[in-house]
Parts: structure tokens; C-alpha cells; sequence
């Protein structure tokens, strides 16, 4: 299987709604739905959820 298919890019949209992203990667077998990470947002000045984008 390609490096793409298996581990895709993907970002993550701040919840706060300031429209600060990350970029990351994840396993598709591991994590089929949606990640929900708690990260930093810079802009909000503090940590927030953080949900991938499709």
C-alpha cells in the first residue's frame, strides 16, 4: 500500500473559531473517524479542541 493511502495528511481546525490549523498525520486502521485533538491555539491564547478537516 502507498505512504498516502494508509497514513494521509490532514488538518485540524481550531473549535474556538479563529481559523488556526495544524497539519499532521494519522493511521486510517487505527482511527477511521474523525481525530479530536486538545491543542494550543495561538490566537485564542489557550488550549482548544482542535478537529479534523476533510
Amino acid at each position: 500500500m502507498p505512504r498516502n493511502e494508509l497514513r494521509p495528511i490532514i488538518k485540524l481546525r481550531s473549535a474556538a473559531g479563529t481559523g488556526y490549523t495544524y497539519v499532521t498525520r494519522k493511521n486510517r486502521r487505527n482511527d477511521p473517524d474523525r481525530l479530536t485533538l486538545r491543542k494550543y491555539d495561538p490566537v485564542a491564547g489557550r488550549h482548544v479542541g482542535f478537529r479534523e478537516e476533510r
